[in-house]
Parts: C-alpha cells; sequence; structure tokens
C-alpha cells in the first residue's frame, strides 16, 4: 500500500500536466534568444541596442470618422431631439384631437339622421360629433338620449384586451350621480 501511494500520485501528475501548463501563460522570450545563442560580454549588447529615449515616437493615431454608407448613425437617438413639435405631437385638429379621457358630453340632439352629440374639450371649445367620428383614442360608436358610447383603444402591451367601451353620460347626469 506504501508503494501504491507514490504511483498514484506520479500517475496523477502526468495527466494533469498538460492541462495545468495549457493554463499557465508563456513566458515572453527575448528577441536575441531565439535568433542564437547570446554574447558572452552583456557589455557588447547594451551598445548594440540604441537607447529606448532615442526610439521616434509611434505617429498619433487619426480620429475615428463614421461612413454610414446607406445606414444609420448607431450613436443618433432613435427618439429624436424633441425640437420637431409637428412629429412629437399626435394631435389634430377639432375633435379627432381629444382624448376620450379629456371630453365631456354637453348636449344631444336629435337630428334627421339620428342623434347628435356636443362634446367640450379641456380647452373649452365646443365641437359637434356623429356616430363614427374619430377621437385621438378611439371612435364614437353610438349616440343615445343619455350620452354617447365610445370604442376606445387600449395602449397597454400587457392587456389582452385592444378596445374597450366608455360611456360619457351628459353632463347633468354625471352631476346628479354625485
Amino acid at each position: 500500500m506504501g508503494r501504491a501511494t507514490p504511483a498514484l500520485i506520479v500517475l496523477t501528475l502526468v495527466t494533469l500536466a498538460p492541462a495545468v501548463l495549457a493554463q499557465a501563460p508563456s513566458p515572453a522570450k527575448p528577441a536575441s534568444a531565439s535568433q542564437g545563442p547570446q554574447p558572452a560580454n552583456p557589455v557588447s549588447m547594451a551598445e548594440a541596442q540604441p537607447p529606448a529615449a532615442a526610439t521616434p515616437a509611434p505617429p498619433p493615431q487619426e480620429a475615428y470618422t463614421y461612413r454610414p454608407d446607406g445606414r444609420r448613425d448607431p450613436f443618433v437617438n432613435l427618439l429624436g431631439t424633441g425640437t420637431d413639435a409637428k412629429l412629437s405631437s399626435r394631435k389634430g385638429e377639432g375633435a379627432a384631437g381629444l382624448t376620450v379621457v379629456e371630453i365631456s358630453v354637453r348636449g344631444i340632439m336629435q337630428s334627421r339622421g339620428g342623434f347628435v352629440a356636443m362634446i367640450q374639450g379641456p380647452d373649452n371649445k365646443t365641437y359637434i360629433v356623429h356616430q363614427g367620428d374619430k377621437l385621438l383614442d378611439g371612435t364614437i360608436k353610438s349616440i343615445t338620449p343619455q350620452g354617447l358610447v365610445v370604442a376606445q383603444e387600449v395602449n397597454d402591451p400587457l392587456s389582452l384586451i385592444k378596445q374597450r367601451e366608455v360611456r360619457k353620460l351628459l353632463r347633468s347626469l354625471e352631476d346628479a350621480k354625485e
């Protein structure tokens, strides 16, 4: 049993030696050692090499410039700078620029073809809308004598429901509920 332990150690070293040597960085060899035998006189080697301060400095590197070649610049903000007001704002003119939350129903009128609603925006302007008219985030589905029903588009990416019905009642009916 005493002889098996040294043999086991030798066998382990022989098997692990290539793996250990592969992980260790190889030492840097001087250029003169790979060219041949070294001279016996170390003074002659120092005379043969010029001093390090006398070596010329490498030329300065040029600044990098991006050449797009038909591609977009990867360092430009994709959302824009925010200076162009027309591109950043989705709001349209009239009732098409109002969201469902911003409007309040001021009146319902009966016309030849059905009902017409008067809605008021946050700017205190009144607009006349018909069934099928578009708002910023929805469409007027129907107009009843009590108010209007709007099919609102839901902008929540986690929601399974992409549209919901919102009932906007006449202002006098909303005040009576409170």
